[in-house]
């Protein structure tokens, strides 16, 4: 144990362990691992440092990445973040709070909780939202299963060929393991086929619909009529949509959705390298029995004074097992916080003028990659917020562009294909940026 002296673990507990597993060496535990994996040197770490040195050697380590500017977006954007946001998650108050237990000693966070459910609530017109889920695309996930989980013997749910890929992929292994058939409805230039979801449809035993708002290619699909279809069928329609952009679209409330879900991660949290994020769920009372995660409700104590409490928690600590839903807990709790803090800041107004900004820059974006006569609109006649692909005309490619945009500093898009991209606009590229865009693809030597 010499050569791991802060391990707590003494000899005779490592023996008492491998007693307990039937092994007898810790080799033993990782035999199931193949050599090739495995390392056969000692780890490249560097002497011990002082303080000073250590924050000198993650300096240097820092200045070595590249700071691109960010036009890629399929369902994470380059958003901005108010300094008040950062300065209020870091309270420790905040930033230390567990699962509130004891709703008389967690009234903050209870509070913040309750406003975060009342904005997503305003946000997406419907009429319940829990307190947060990992990610969006679990979150889709999970709206799934509750479709299924209040149709009780349906074991069917259809999913649109225009959501995010990523969250289809996620959908489909929660369906794998839960014994849902789950179908793909075709898409037909660029956005849902219409007739074959009513074929579909027709056909019986679907529990739910799952659709893109926007969809993956940024276009805003005309979905009016489709809750009426679902519910003649007797099936739920689930609205995956981007948080940012119900600041200026119709609520899926007001198109019939019965859940809506995604991933508020375009409500002002940085990208990060992937997370954290927040999945997001809102529903309507008729379903929230079978909404995973807790609620949080408003009431008044002995006194008369308002307080919060935790009203729903259908949680396995909580209820019987076989009747609980997900262990969603305060995973997330911290990112509600910091999306109730963007939108108390940012406002209708300020999400509105978000969006603005979005779709203007696409437009002058477009307009100007459409002049060099190398990329063009896909789908010019489909309405779009703030992202939308281009296909790329022959000889280049979505590699060479990738390529040059990324060496001088410019993040292009997401690859779809060998000729197309997907690209996002946001308030946080300029028209100077734009025009460097534009000026790299028009001048790319081939």
């Amino acid at each position: 144990m010499s050569d791991h002296r802060f391990f707590p673990h003494t000899d005779t507990d490592i023996s008492e362990m491998l007693a307990a597993c039937g092994a007898k060496s810790l080799d033993d535990l990782y035999s199931d691992v193949p050599e090739e994996l495995k390392l056969r040197q000692a780890y490249a770490l560097p002497a011990e440092m002082c303080e000073k040195e250590l924050r000198d050697y993650f300096s240097r380590l820092g200045n070595e990445n590249r700071h691109m500017v960010c036009f890629a977006g399929a369902g994470y954007y380059d958003h901005y973040t108010p300094a008040v946001v950062n300065a209020i998650l870091s309270r420790s108050e905040f930033l230390t709070a567990y699962t509130p237990y004891q709703p008389e000693i967690s009234q903050g966070t209870l509070q913040y909780i309750f406003e975060y459910q009342s904005m997503m609530c305003e946000l997406t017109g419907m009429e319940i939202s829990n307190a947060s889920m990992y990610d969006g695309a679990t979150a889709t996930a999970e709206a799934m299963i509750m479709a299924v989980n209040s149709s009780r013997k349906k074991r069917r749910v259809l999913i649109s060929a225009t959501v995010n890929p990523a969250v289809a992929e996620v959908v489909a292994t929660y369906a794998r393991y839960h014994d849902i058939a789950l179908e793909v409805i075709p898409e037909h230039e660029g956005i849902t086929d219409r007739a074959e979801f009513e074929a579909m449809l027709q056909a019986g035993d679907v529990a739910g619909v799952i659709v893109g708002y926007p969809n993956y290619y940024g276009i805003i699909e005309p979905f009016d009529g489709w809750a009426d279809s679902c519910h003649a069928a007797k099936a739920l329609l689930i609205m995956n949509c981007q948080a940012s952009t119900l600041g200026v679209l119709r609520t899926p409330a007001s198109l019939g959705a019965d859940i809506v879900c995604g991933d508020a991660q375009s409500l002002g949290m940085p990208l990060n390298f992937g997370g954290p994020y927040l999945g997001y769920m809102c529903t309507t009372k008729a379903l929230m029995r079978k909404l995973p995660g807790r609620i949080v409700g408003a009431t008044t104590d002995r006194n008369g004074q308002r307080v919060f409490v935790l009203t729903l928690q259908a949680r396995e600590q909580h209820i019987r097992r076989e009747k609980a839903t997900s262990n969603i807990c305060s995973n997330q709790g911290l990112m509600a916080l910091h999306t109730a803090v963007y939108l108390s800041l940012i406002g209708a107004d300020g999400l509105k003028r978000i969006n603005d900004l979005g779709f203007g820059g696409l437009r002058y974006l477009a307009d100007g990659l459409t002049a060099t006569g190398r990329m063009r609109l896909k789908y010019p006649e489909m309405p779009f917020v703030n992202e939308a692909v281009f296909r790329i005309t022959d000889p280049l490619n979505a590699d060479i562009i990738l390529e040059e945009t990324a060496r001088q500093g410019i993040l292009a898009g997401v690859k779809i294909d060998e000729c197309e991209l997907l690209v996002a606009v946001t308030e946080m590229q300029t028209k100077e940026d734009m025009d460097r865009y534009i000026s790299i693809v028009k001048n790319i030597q081939l």
